[in-house]
């Protein structure tokens, strides 16, 4: 299926760690060149850390000399991490753009990308702007990351058989000690697994408690539910939407009908048509017609399918193609809303097209067709969720609403390494391609929500999760089942610049958390595998986990015939402007309805970080059994729109 990968299969650390860096002039130097101060953050708390290697390793870098004897003017070590260096003018440009800072492998292969994932990601999230990139020609445009002015330091934890706890752990204890600001991991799994066996998860749990975000990707086992494998409230999941280009490859038959498909290629055949030939119409002995009609391995007579395009009714015979000396391929999409890159001419076909090509072939004595080189159009329903994505609802933490959000992660153009081979069997070798999945979602979001922090250096991670979150664009899903609900999109499409203005946020810490875990009827000793410390849950109190203080509110209800009610506690903090007044708003979402109540309806504040409370009651009876029950808050001063969708499911889903 090209390069559509589930997070599992990521070959590459995606872990990213961005944070500005500035340079300014000092003072002129006889001989053209100029003191430079390069500003690099704060210091790594790690003892292994040298700050004049890391120096000498940059300048040996941007000036290309194995000795840089009277280049280093001063290394910054007590308080701040940086250096002054005399340089020209064309190496002050290669430093402000020396992108990737640093890079850890915890694999014994080296942390070069050698696959192409990584590069993908990290120049998604942060990479320089560059004009004129395409995949041969598609997509043609100015590529760039999410805050091209961010640097990159990559931590590699996978090889191709999966990525090892010790290796993810390790990742999260240097890039913490590093002194990152943000991380972003498009690793997972094809299902959730509880808090204390995920590493990802109490990786991310002691990420936060030194006011580091987790970003991560959803997963890519959609479209069934209960899928989504990152589920920790303390990360922000990511699903994966469209955006509004779409990539096309028509097919044009010999009786000059035109069938739409979905692949990226880059063959120009010309507008030649080809004879076609069916899988079942070149069965050999050893499989029957139907097994043939899906092309696997071993079932086609190679003498009746050589210089054809070859018609499968699965995306399998993509591993047989030129084995069997097929020209091309022609076959029926499981995921025909998705592009996938091929090496050789194809296009995949949703199920109505093809059963005409079907029809086509079997109507004509000498059926022929012509694959046209792929095309960009305006996608008029973006943004869509992938079929791909992963859905909820949270198979963990039953009341926590996930994924939390959807940003652009199909068919996505981005860096890639030149090592690695765009789609599988693939000989060519590219500096830009097309991938889909969540892991193309993840690192956009990591862009904002570094764009976020760039403003706003002293927000929690839980502010940055809050702005992002409650400033989405609502989704007008128009699938059926699932995929039209909260459990594919979460709060909404990422609006990047919506995020920096959000209002009033939602705050959590790690006391929060823990006392979340506790309502989760978690042990001190499990407590102590996710949070690395001792912790004693009160026994007195019940904590509810439906009244973390999350930017999102669900609860799972145990039946669907009842009425029901359900409480909602929840705090908001003032990051607006001060003597502000905002007033609550309740609209309807899909399945039951649901009666929302909000006391106090309007909340009153004349301080920025003024906190104030409010509860959300809601009430029903009769749930779908199928499908959840919802609405939004909308929490309104005017200028800015808080909103929380509140979802209500039972068992059932």
């Amino acid at each position: 299926m090209g390069k559509l990968r589930a997070p599992s299969s990521c070959l590459l650390s995606c872990l990213l760690v961005l944070f500005l860096s500035s340079v300014s002039a000092v003072t002129d130097d006889p001989q053209d060149r100029q003191v430079y101060i390069v500003y690099m953050g704060s210091l790594p708390s790690r003892a292994d850390y040298t700050p004049m290697s890391d120096h000498m390793s940059i300048l040996q870098e941007v000036t290309g000399e194995s000795s840089n004897e009277g280049r280093l003017v001063r290394s910054y070590k007590r308080s701040f991490n940086g250096f002054a260096a005399r340089l020209t003018a064309s190496e002050l440009e290669r430093v402000a753009g020396d992108k990737l800072i640093g890079a850890r492998d915890y694999t014994s292969e080296g942390a070069r990308d050698t696959e192409g994932h990584g590069t993908h990601t990290a120049s998604t999230a942060a990479g320089n702007a560059v004009a004129d990139t395409s995949f041969f020609g598609i997509g043609n445009g100015t590529a760039r990351g999410g805050v091209p002015a961010s640097r990159i330091a990559a931590y590699k934890v996978c090889i191709p058989t999966g990525c090892s706890s010790e290796a993810l752990l390790s990742a999260f204890d240097d890039a913490i000690a590093d002194g990152v600001d943000l991380i972003t991991i498009s690793i997972g799994g094809k299902k959730a697994s509880m808090f204390e066996n995920d590493p990802i998860a109490i990786g991310a749990f002691h990420a936060m408690a030194k006011g580091i975000l987790t970003v991560t990707a959803a997963g890519n086992s959609g479209p069934q539910d209960s899928t989504t494998s990152s589920v920790a409230p303390w990360m922000l999941t990511v699903a994966a939407s469209t955006t509004d280009r779409s990539f096309v490859t028509k097919v044009v038959l010999g009786n000059n009908k035109t069938l739409v498909g979905k692949s990226v290629n880059a063959f120009d055949m010309k507008g030649k048509k080809y004879s076609l030939v069916y899988g079942k119409s070149a069965a050999s002995s050893a499989c029957s017609a139907e097994t043939a009609e899906l092309c696997k391995p071993g079932c086609l007579k190679q003498s009746l399918v050589k210089g054809k395009i070859l018609v499968c009714s699965s995306p399998g015979g993509l591993k047989v193609v030129e084995s069997v000396g097929a020209i091309a391929i022609i076959y029926k999409s499981p995921k025909p809303d998705v592009a996938f890159v091929h090496p050789l001419p194809a296009s995949g076909l949703p199920e109505k097209e093809f059963e005409s090509l079907v029809s086509y072939i079997q109507s004509e004595d000498s059926p022929q067709a012509a694959i046209l080189k792929t095309e960009a159009i305006f996608n008029r329903t973006s943004p869509l969720i992938g079929s791909f994505s992963s859905r909820g609802p949270n198979t963990i933490a039953v009341d926590i609403l996930k994924p939390d959000i959807t940003a652009p992660g199909v068919e996505i153009l981005a860096a890639y390494s030149p090592d690695g081979e765009p789609s599988e069997y693939d000989t060519r070798h590219v500096k830009y391609a097309v991938l889909s999945g969540t892991s193309m979602a993840c690192p956009h979001v990591a862009g904002v929500a570094s764009y976020v922090k760039t403003f706003y250096p002293k927000w929690s991670p839980s502010m940055i999760q809050s702005a992002i979150m409650t400033t989405a664009w609502p989704v007008n899903a128009t699938g059926t089942g699932i995929a039209s609900t909260e459990f594919a999109y979460g709060s909404g499409h990422v609006d990047p610049i919506a995020s920096l203005n959000p209002g009033l946020v939602y705050e959590l810490n790690k006391v929060d958390h823990i006392a979340f875990l506790c309502g989760m009827n978690y042990t001190s000793n499990i407590l102590k595998i996710i949070s690395g410390e001792t912790v004693t849950c009160p026994e007195e109190k019940e904590y509810q986990t439906r009244n973390l203080n999350y930017p999102s509110m669900s609860a799972k209800l145990s039946g669907s015939n009842n009425s029901f009610t359900v409480t909602f506690n929840r705090t908001v903090t003032n990051v607006g402007t001060p003597n502000s007044t905002y007033n609550s708003k309740v609209v309807p979402g899909h399945g039951s309805k649901l009666s929302v109540n909000v006391t106090p309806s309007v909340l009153s504040f004349k301080t920025v970080n003024e906190k104030q409370l409010f509860m959300v009651t809601v009430t029903g009876r009769d749930l779908d059994s199928e499908l959840p029950s919802s609405a939004n808050l909308i929490w309104s001063d005017g200028k800015h729109h808080v909103r929380s969708p509140i979802v209500v499911y039972t068992d059932a889903n």
